[in-house]
């Protein structure tokens, strides 16, 4: 049986809207190929969410000897940097070494690679400094305090990083489904027929020339729904829980704190007035699914921040914690730290029949290489995709200097000087250029619509709704931004019945 002519059909049908599968899908239809992507629940929901939230070489991978995946990694900071300089931004990272498991010989090395192996041009270098005398050290137990390394890595929001690839790949053509699930795919001949079924619970056939599996944490009960697919492959799923906590130092810097394990720890400002501590790498031997803090993890993080920060802090102080599951290539090692964080493509394409690329591990700094790789892979079946094209591409909003988000910001208070300058900055930081669609012709406070509290207004909701999927208060405040920080409890239901109503409006 061959090509259906009346069903709807696509060069690519992508499963997964994580950053890998949004990264394809931005990619692809930047090429020239005709493009849907389903994800069976909101962008970003799970694993792109959960991260430490780092654009970053990776130096701990240094010691694991992953040197081709951290020159990868390095090269792509100030890339990305570039591309989207609303919401990613340069950080310095100051690694205590006064009793520190690994000698400072070690770490200098590790740091000089860091520093030559990936071409930095922006970043700053490496440079030592006393804590004991150096304002880094305030708020540190006299412990740590003594020689340290301060290094620099960039910081990144990670689902708005996949939401703005979303974006950008439905403005070159793409179509992108939320809250979509595949439920079927079998190969007839040179197409994929699959079966999916939306958010209303109808289900649709679609054809596409190629499929492409990056389903993160469910690669491999993806390929259990796919006819003739491999289902070999082997994948180890890690927890990494993070906790948030009130701010515990001055400064905008964050540490590298080192363990008696050999796991390290980070401790990052997060959302001004909060500290954001981990991660932990812990074996989830389940299946797939909504993954919270364990009791064992949170108390390993609290005596973490114990021993290197002079605040105390305790279980009550937790203002918010998230745990995410990585989906890792299994290498066969035996500490779940030491899995290997690289990325492997698995392409089966037989002879005349329709490819099938199935993403195994990958990390948020690496995403628009491992895109790259993904097309040069599925390139035989598609000659008239064009080259590759995202280096140098900016993402929605990201189009302004990298150094000018301040100026940004004093833009956007001169045209708009009624609204208060933390809302636009606050704006300016998850929209960039794009934060004027939202204020649009509005004036003053009042011209926003209702105030949700934080500083959230239906006019935000509104073009969330409309730009970038949007559909439920978790979307908002937990992953296109921050805000379930400042909000009061009973605000959600209000932004469920608004975001519900809008919808409904749409459809009718």
């Amino acid at each position: 049986m061959t090509h259906d002519p009346s069903l709807s059909t696509y060069d690519l049908l992508i499963v997964g809207g994580g950053i890998n599968g949004a990264g394809i899908a931005r990619d692809a239809a930047g090429r020239g190929l005709s493009v849907m992507l389903v994800e069976q629940d909101d962008l970003a929901a799970h694993t792109s969410s959960a991260s430490t939230k780092l654009v970053h070489g990776g130096l701990r991978y240094l010691e694991y000897g992953e040197f081709r995946l951290v020159r990868e990694a390095l090269m792509e900071r100030e890339r990305l940097w570039a591309m989207a300089p609303h919401i990613i931004w340069p950080l310095s990272f100051v690694l205590p070494q006064r009793g520190a498991v690994r000698p400072a010989w070690m770490v200098r090395l590790g740091l000089w690679l860091y520093d030559h192996l990936g071409g930095r041009k922006r970043l700053p270098a490496t440079r030592s400094a006393d804590l004991a005398r150096d304002h880094l050290g305030n708020g540190l137990t006299d412990a740590v305090k003594g020689r340290a390394f301060v290094y620099s890595d960039c910081w990144v929001e990670d689902s708005r990083l996949v939401v703005l690839n979303a974006m950008d790949a439905r403005a070159r053509g793409a179509t992108v489904l939320t809250r979509t699930r595949l439920l079927a795919a079998h190969r007839e001949g040179s197409h994929w027929l699959a079966t999916i079924r939306d958010a209303d619970g109808q289900e649709h056939r679609v054809q596409a020339r190629g499929l492409v599996n990056a389903a993160g944490p469910w690669v491999a009960e993806v390929l259990g729904r796919i006819a003739g697919a491999p289902q070999d492959r082997a994948m180890r799923l890690i927890q990494g829980s993070h906790i948030v906590v009130p701010r515990l130092y001055d400064g905008d810097h964050a540490f590298l704190l080192q363990n008696s394990d050999r796991r390290v720890v980070f401790a990052i400002p997060y959302e001004q007035d909060f500290t954001l501590i981990g991660t932990t790498d812990e074996v989830w031997d389940q299946a797939p699914g909504r993954a919270t803090i364990s009791p064992a993890e949170r108390d390993y993080l609290l005596d973490v921040v114990r021993r290197h920060f002079t605040r105390p802090v305790g279980v009550d102080d937790i203002v918010w914690t998230y745990s995410g599951i990585r989906p890792l290539y299994d290498d066969k090692a035996s500490n779940a730290s030491a899995v290997t964080r690289d990325y492997v493509l698995d392409l089966d394409h037989r002879d005349g029949q329709a490819p099938l690329l199935s993403v195994f591990g990958g990390k948020i700094t690496t995403y628009r290489k491992l895109a790259e790789h993904a097309l040069e892979k599925l390139g035989p079946a598609f000659p008239q995709a064009r080259d590759a094209w995202t280096a140098g591409a900016t993402l929605p909003g990201g189009d302004f200097p990298a150094d000018g988000f301040a100026d940004l910001v004093d833009r956007f208070c001169q045209e708009r000087p009624a609204l208060p300058r933390t809302l636009l900055t606050r704006w300016a930081r998850a929209y960039g250029t794009r934060a004027r669609q939202i204020f649009a012709s509005a004036q003053t406070l009042a011209d926003l619509g209702e105030d949700f509290g934080g500083g959230l207004h239906a006019a935000e909701l509104a073009y969330l709704a409309q730009h970038e999927w949007a559909m439920t208060a978790e979307d908002v405040v937990a992953r296109r931004s921050k805000l379930l920080l400042r909000l009061s409890p009973d605000a959600l239901p209000r932004i469920d019945a608004w975001l519900a109503q809008w919808w409904q409006a749409r459809q009718g």
